[in-house]
């Protein structure tokens, strides 16, 4: 299994989707790492909002319009990655610390794109978890959300501090709601159904296309 090769299978895909005139969100990762270059190729006259300095020095670099997200209200397609997903569309993001802002740009979009190699299906969410919090009253927020753990890396693109819950996701409903309601969560990497058109998944020198909307 090449997982390079899947990764820009799948961004190749994607970038295929997108049309002339369209606005589109710019995910964070190492699978997006291959799309910007896809959709630079294409020449469309596109406008793009990026999820992190990051994705946005590097769409930048390569000739995209990127332009800062309070301009527009609404997108119509936003492609990025995943760390896991699940058989009934939930997924887990964040590994990059960007899963605040891929939450918010994933929500504008008409369609939520997910990209991803054959590693990242999965049967079921397991931890850890992504979170973003706010500094004030850190370890009172530690404490609540127990087991958790802030991750030794640099801040969210936003100034949160970036942790890993590491309980089980038995139900991933249930704790998205309880971690939402936890005060000091800025945001957390569990992403709903509800949230994603569908997934293009690199397998060998294939893609795997689910519609997620379409599932019961």
């Amino acid at each position: 299994m090449d997982v390079e090769q899947e990764k820009r299978l799948a961004a190749e895909a994607a970038a295929e989707l997108v049309e002339d005139g369209m606005t589109v969100g710019l995910g964070t990762g190492s699978t997006v790492r291959y799309l910007l270059p896809a959709l630079a190729r294409r020449r469309l006259r596109i406008i793009c909002v990026a999820t992190s300095p990051r994705t946005m020095r590097a769409a930048s670099e390569l000739g995209l319009d990127v332009r800062p997200f309070d301009t527009l209200d609404h997108l119509d397609i936003t492609i990025d990655g995943a760390d896991q997903i699940a058989p009934d569309g939930w997924l887990v993001k964040g590994g990059g610390g960007a899963h605040t802002r891929e939450k918010i740009v994933a929500a504008a979009a008409s369609r939520f794109i997910v990209i991803a190699d054959s590693r990242k299906p999965v049967d079921a969410l397991h931890g850890p978890v992504p979170l973003e919090l706010l500094e004030f009253g850190l370890p009172a927020t530690l404490r609540r959300l127990e087991p958790v753990a802030v991750r030794a890396a640099p801040r969210s693109p936003d100034g949160g501090i970036l942790a890993d819950y590491h309980g089980e996701v038995e139900d991933p409903a249930t704790l998205a709601e309880r971690l939402s309601a936890t005060p000091g969560v800025v945001g957390h990497g569990l992403f709903p159904p509800r949230l994603v058109a569908s997934v293009l998944v690199g397998r060998g020198d294939s893609i795997e296309r689910r519609a997620v909307q379409d599932l019961p």
